[in-house]
């Protein structure tokens, strides 16, 4: 159960990182071709990157938290 606790930490930290650094960035694709709305270069390889560091970084926290028993799980 804990492992599974744990896990999914890290998951939601993941998506709440992916959240977050989404938006930075973008800018809107004015050629004429495509989607308006569409971003021209979104770099999503680097979000993802940075959004599993920093969820790297805050589960470390998190799991330092839960081993000196602040928080119970």
């Amino acid at each position: 159960m804990r492992l599974i606790v744990l896990a999914g930490a890290f998951v939601i930290l993941w998506f709440l990182a992916l959240q977050i650094l989404l938006p930075i960035g973008i800018r809107l694709s004015h050629d004429g071709v495509g989607d308006p709305g569409a971003p021209a270069n979104p770099r999503m390889a680097l979000k993802l990157a940075l959004a599993t560091v920093a969820a790297a970084t805050m589960w470390m926290i998190f799991y330092t938290l839960v081993l000196l028993r602040v928080i119970d799980i």
